[in-house]
């Protein structure tokens, strides 16, 4: 697994809550025999929208994706993953509103097994970054895990969150050790 340190890449806005693992990855992809090629089914019901936001071109190439709160519900396909991974994702960032979790726990935990890094945020800075997506030009992002920051670039002022991270994901995300490359150490 690559090790996560710090990521700069553009941040796609999907505004939508409660996007369960067969939104993210619909059952007919789960057919392969391979771990490659999931990214062709990522949210595929959407993509027939030519307003969805990864037809958008300023999209196409984000790799943090932000979402609603609830994200990655429903089976525990670790298929969802990677589908996000493959697609380009690196970071997903989802807030926590109320007693609503930013993610799904396995959702979370394969993520981490599979190198990608979840942020949870308070929804009103989620909101926060969804306004500033509505911009003209599509929204940098720069994670930094080790010092547990995401700073949204903006014309004349960057904006900054500090996020919190499970110490042994951070340590395992920083040195890029998967499960198996962790028990052989």
């Amino acid at each position: 697994m690559e090790k996560f340190i710090k990521h700069t890449g553009t941040g796609v806005p999907l505004r939508r809550s409660n996007v369960d693992t067969d939104q993210i990855i619909p059952a007919v992809y789960l057919k392969r025999v391979t771990r490659s090629g999931f990214e062709d089914g990522l949210f595929a019901a959407w993509r027939n929208d030519p307003e969805f936001v990864l037809n958008q071109e300023a999209f196409k190439k984000g790799t943090v994706l932000v979402a609603g709160a609830d994200f990655g519900t429903g089976s525990s396909r670790e298929h969802a993953v990677w589908a996000v991974a493959q697609q380009g994702f690196k970071v997903v960032i989802a807030p926590l509103e109320g007693d609503i979790p930013g993610f799904a726990d396995i959702f979370r935990n394969n993520c981490a097994k599979n190198g990608v890094l979840t942020i949870q945020l308070s929804a009103d800075e989620v909101d926060q970054i969804f306004e500033m997506s509505a911009a003209d030009e599509p929204l940098e992002a720069t994670v930094d895990l080790e010092q547990q920051r995401v700073v949204f670039k903006q014309p004349g002022e960057d904006v900054e969150f500090a996020f919190v991270t499970d110490p042994s994901v951070k340590e395992k995300l920083l040195m890029g050790l998967d499960d198996i490359a962790e028990s052989l150490l």
